[in-house]
């Protein structure tokens, strides 16, 4: 990357005059403690997430929901996702907060976070306490608990985008490879907490009889680390709000207006954005233009406009996209039925019997134990990103991206075909090179697309701004969209699959196959930067 970062202590940065009309300026160096609290946001979401995958299907299956309706749960929230990210990702780009613009969205989405948690692992609770009528009760229970699944969901899903962007703003390439390297590894401790936290029989002890039931201490551990988690996030690294920097810039220095379609719509990725500690003359001289224009700026970001951008990406970007889409397929269908897997095909359960009946018993039991199995995915997936940071030093991102799929299709293969209790939680480990996988090397790549658009701007810098200037926060918010539509083809597709073939275990032969194919796709398609 261009630029100069500065003396040390004195930050200190070439002025605007030094550099090219598209240069940019390196961030300074973050100490590993500023690095450790960024990172912090993942470990809060995953111990949730965690909750969530280990909860959410028994939960919905206790409240009496029909099968017709289980897929509605994971069609809802995905479908927003999908349509809302991008604009949410390119608005961030925009925000004029004081306080930054990333940390505004992060906090208002770990609220809902909360909020939904609250929903739908309390609804059933207070639903009984409020109503007696055994229709309406059952109603009222199902509604609220798919409600606070959904909104859960998509708070989520959609909180990554911004923590990503905000780690890119204020990071040097270094200190973002290094900080992605932290949110994975947070990311399986987060959600190795998690897990074991649901693996344990809290109806006998003493906590759970004094909040009630097993969900109310997962609600209460769950808030209570998200809370913490995000605190300590949002207060790691101070971003510089946009009116700022456009304040210290003067007229003189405003270039023309952000690249436009021949139709008015911007294309895509041509938003650029504000650095912390320093001075992005991208951003700098879009900043310079009046507050009026700003506002209608804003207003042309539709999301008609915001598709189309979409549609028109480079194609690096798109089979970048492809491929997480498939990875992430394959990943969700496993995870999200694991422990209703475990429940039914390893121990024989059944989720439909009354709950003092030995077959709800055993399959209770059977979810318990998948917990534990998705707590060792979690601690693999640490250790996994731990030595990643070596590994890529020997077979580079392509075999790293090549070996997580890889791996994650062979064991799931294994676990659909051979349902052992034993060498299912063993197989278990591979889970986590896959997760690991996912949320390091494509945001890698992405990070190493934009260090060689940067190298090119100032090899030519002459050369077409519209090719050269991108926005990151609508790169990481396309890149995480594939998460929602993986959300959606999931919730539609093995649905019907399970219905058919009147078994879950379709559904980890399924995330087999998908692996199996990302694993060809990612090895033909996805470009990776020597």
């Amino acid at each position: 990357m261009g630029g100069n970062s500065g003396q040390a202590g004195g930050h200190i940065y070439k002025s605007l005059a030094d550099h090219g009309p598209f240069d940019s300026v390196e961030p300074p160096k973050r100490p590993t403690s500023r690095l450790i609290m960024h990172s912090m946001a993942m470990f809060g979401r995953e111990f949730c997430y965690a909750v969530e995958a280990a909860y959410v299907t028994p939960v919905l299956l206790s409240v009496g929901l029909p099968n017709s309706l289980y897929s509605i749960v994971w069609f809802l929230s995905p479908i927003l996702g999908f349509l809302l990210q991008p604009v949410v990702g390119s608005a961030s780009d925009h925000c004029r907060s004081r306080w930054g613009r990333r940390r505004p969205y992060i906090l208002t989405l770990g609220v809902m976070m909360l909020v939904g948690m609250a929903l739908y692992l309390n609804g059933d609770t207070v639903v009984a306490a409020l109503i007696a009528n055994p229709r309406k009760k059952l109603v009222w229970a199902i509604s609220i608990t798919m409600i606070g699944v959904i909104l859960f969901d998509f708070a989520a899903d959609f909180i990554d985008g911004p923590i990503k962007a905000y780690l890119f703003d204020v990071c040097s390439h270094q200190d973002k490879e290094k900080g992605l390297h932290y949110h994975a590894l947070f990311t399986g401790f987060g959600g190795a907490l998690g897990y074991l936290s649901g693996a344990i029989d809290w109806a006998h002890l003493e906590l759970g009889r004094l909040l009630g039931t097993e969900f109310q201490v997962m609600f209460f551990f769950s808030a209570l680390v998200l809370t913490l988690c995000l605190i300590v996030h949002l207060c790691s690294i101070s971003e510089a709000p946009l009116t700022d920097v456009a304040k210290g810039i003067p007229p003189q220095q405003t270039p023309q207006d952000p690249p436009l379609s021949s139709d008015g719509m911007y294309e895509y990725g041509s938003i650029e954005k504000v650095k912390n500690g320093y001075v992005n003359p991208e951003l700098a001289m879009q900043g310079a233009k009046n507050k009026n224009h700003a506002e209608q700026t804003c207003r042309e970001m539709t999301l008609k406009s915001l598709l189309r951008a979409l549609v028109s990406m480079p194609p690096h970007y798109r089979y970048l996209c492809i491929s997480h889409l498939i990875g992430w397929t394959a990943f969700l269908s496993n995870m999200l039925f694991f422990t209703d897997f475990m429940g039914q095909i390893v121990y024989g359960g059944d989720p439909y019997s009354a709950h003092n009946s030995t077959e709800f018993l055993i399959y209770e039991r059977g979810v318990e134990v998948g917990c534990w199995g998705l707590c060792i995915n979690s601690v693999s997936s640490s250790l996994y990103s731990y030595f990643q940071k070596f590994l890529v030093s020997c077979i580079g991102l392509k075999g790293l991206y090549f070996t997580g799929y890889l791996l994650f299709g062979l064991g799931t293969g294994f676990i659909g075909l051979f349902p052992n209790v034993y060498s299912t939680l063993v197989l278990c480990s591979l889970f986590g090179v896959m997760s690991s996988t996912l949320y390091t090397v494509p945001f890698n790549l992405i990070t190493e697309y934009h260090r060689e658009e940067e190298k090119e701007r100032q090899q030519a810098p002459g050369g077409d701004p519209d090719n050269s200037m991108r926005g990151k926060g609508m790169d990481c918010a396309t890149l995480t969209c594939m998460v929602q539509l993986a959300q959606i083809l999931v919730g539609g597709g093995l649905g019907f699959l399970v219905n058919t073939a009147g078994s879950v275990v379709v559904v980890v032969i399924t995330a087999s196959a998908m692996a199996l194919i990302g694993c060809c796709f990612v090895a033909l398609f996805v470009r990776y930067v020597d």
